[in-house]
């Protein structure tokens, strides 16, 4: 026998005594050893599959980013308006102060404003009143324009239309109440009169 047979016979033996060693032992148990191709096959399959979580993990971490960033965004944005506009229910309730201080410095004759008993009253609403146009504007509290424009439903509340033959019509011809803004928002409309043509023209 030659070298090749006696190779072939101790690779049967081999096999032998290792079929009666695993006698008795479950076949889902035993490891045998596969095919290369089968092996190869197994590898790619088990690399496509982490390639693909590999990049599902990824799509997931860029909708994470964009997602804390747009709410951080939203965070900044909601932090700044509460900054800007803090004062908007504080500011709504001094107005009726600045309205009430114009009414008093509207209604002194003028023979009392020069009158040495009430000079000084009237010196001291004026002082209150100026000081109160400065806080507004250091707090973005600002007038709206009103008089002799066109009426902006954004900004003025139309109280009623005034027949007028020299102003256009459309055209805010009174002022009834004062309009603010609080920087870019409205805090209170102006009530404005409206001119109309008269009747019969």
């Amino acid at each position: 026998m030659n070298d090749n047979g006696k190779q072939r016979d101790r690779a049967d033996d081999d096999r032998d005594a290792v079929d009666k060693e695993l006698e008795g032992v479950p076949e889902e148990m035993i490891d045998r050893e596969e095919a290369p191709e089968e092996d190869e096959h197994k590898l790619e399959d088990a690399l496509g599959s982490l390639r693909d979580d590999l990049e599902r993990a990824q799509q997931d971490i860029l909708y994470a980013r964009a997602e804390t960033q747009n709410v951080r965004r939203r965070m900044e944005k909601d932090l700044a308006d509460a900054r800007a506009y803090a004062a908007t229910a504080f500011a709504r309730d001094v107005l009726s102060v600045a309205d009430n201080l114009a009414r008093a410095v509207d209604t002194i004759p003028e023979d009392l404003r020069e009158d040495s008993k009430f000079k000084g009253l009237v010196q001291g609403i004026q002082a209150t009143q100026r000081e109160l146009e400065k806080v507004f504007a250091q707090h973005g509290i600002t007038r709206i324009a009103a008089m002799g424009l066109p009426l902006d439903p954004n900004q003025h509340q139309a109280m009623m239309e005034v027949p007028d033959a020299d102003a256009e019509p459309g055209k805010v011809v009174q002022e009834m109440q004062v309009g603010y803004m609080i920087k870019d928002r409205l805090l209170r409309p102006a009530m404005v009169a409206v001119a109309r043509k008269p009747d019969g023209e």
